[in-house]
């Protein structure tokens, strides 16, 4: 049975520096739970807290209900993954998977076997002779994770595992990781400060800002219902677009002059400024469907093959938005275009950044 992770009131100081202030959070067994945020959000240091590499300050840890801050790191059950593969140079493949099973005493044929069940699972048992210096980044990632995988942990932590890889290898990776998920059910933490990375990957995502967990859910969860601003701007590629607006009545908002149905009721006075995020992919060009956001000149095209993005400066104001067009459009710098959304996919949010919702 995979390994449920419960934190209550979890707390990182250093002396007098709050890293993280206590978070709650629960996650489920069997669970793939990413941890997204920017530098210094404290993501890297929850998860080493979860390891044992970094002590608690305050709040309980629970694993399967066990309370285990003060359980050393190596009877917690965890394997983890770094960011830097840290093979030993001079052993062969082979050895590296084995070196952690024979220094806890195991069997050799029990070695044996589990060594080459994990060179199965990752497909590089014809590398099981080589150095570490005869491999790819790719390769060498795979026989970290196998390193892991070997000792049968009942909870497996990655920390940016991917960053030293190339754009390609990334994303090879990044299908690998998820279908070694799926076949081992086991519960599983990735640290990643690539959104992408945790959109493609992820049961749940849990955003982090400045030590606080900002929002936790699903993928489309956060895309299509981000709490705040912070939020929906972080998930998403290219980011959402936001642009100042003020109340205009009971459902509707001015953007530069221009009234935009909102589909939403509106509490505030006429004239309350608030910010409308609208995403990249749901605004198009001259269709004839949805509500009008108003003319815009096309400032830079980038011809992606299967997609067309466009950066438009609005015909009145300076605000520039990024759209996202599907296929080959016929765009070029310089065009004028009639921008229009669907505002049930707009989303409006306060001075403070928190979203509005009926």
């Amino acid at each position: 049975m995979a390994t449920t992770i419960q934190l209550n009131k979890i707390e990182k100081r250093y002396e007098a520096h709050i890293v993280i202030p206590g978070i709650d959070l629960e996650i489920k067994p069997g669970a793939f739970t990413v941890f997204v945020g920017p530098s210094g959000c404290g993501k890297s240091t929850l998860l080493r807290m979860i390891a044992g590499l970094e002590s608690i300050s305050g709040g309980e840890l629970m694993i399967d209900g066990v309370r285990v801050n003060d359980v050393a790191a190596a009877k917690r059950g965890i394997a983890m993954v770094f960011q830097s593969y840290a093979l030993y140079p001079h052993m062969s493949v082979y050895k590296n998977l084995a070196f952690g099973l024979e220094t806890a005493g195991y069997k050799r044929d029990e070695i044996d076997r589990r060594v080459r069940a994990a060179a199965e699972t990752l497909q590089i048992k014809d590398y099981l002779p080589r150095k570490p210096k005869a491999l790819s980044g790719g390769q060498r990632q795979r026989v970290a994770i196998g390193r892991s995988i070997v000792r049968d942990p009942k909870i497996f932590l990655f920390d940016e595992p991917l960053s030293n890889l190339d754009a390609e290898l990334r994303v090879q990776m990044r299908v690998e990781i998820t279908k070694l998920h799926e076949r081992l059910g086991n519960t599983m933490i990735y640290v990643t400060h690539d959104q992408v990375e945790a959109m493609t990957m992820a049961d749940q995502i849990v955003v982090l800002r400045a030590g606080q967990v900002m929002q936790a859910g699903s993928p489309l969860e956060l895309y299509n219902a981000p709490v705040d601003q912070f939020v929906a701007g972080f998930i998403g590629s290219p980011k959402m677009n936001f642009v100042p607006v003020q109340i205009a009545d009971a459902t509707g908002v001015l953007l530069d002059g221009q009234r935009i149905e909102t589909g939403q009721v509106l509490e505030g006075p006429v004239g309350t400024p608030l910010t409308m995020g609208i995403r990249p992919e749901h605004i198009s060009v001259s269709d004839g469907t949805g509500q009008a956001i108003g003319e815009a000149r096309v400032e830079l095209v980038e011809h992606l093959g299967v997609s067309t993005v466009l950066h438009a400066r609005l015909a009145v104001g300076a605000e520039t938005l990024i759209v996202v067009l599907p296929g080959q459009q016929p765009c070029r710098s310089g065009d004028v275009v009639s921008l229009r959304t669907d505002p049930g996919l707009c989303h409006l949010f306060a001075a403070d950044g928190r979203a509005l919702r009926n």
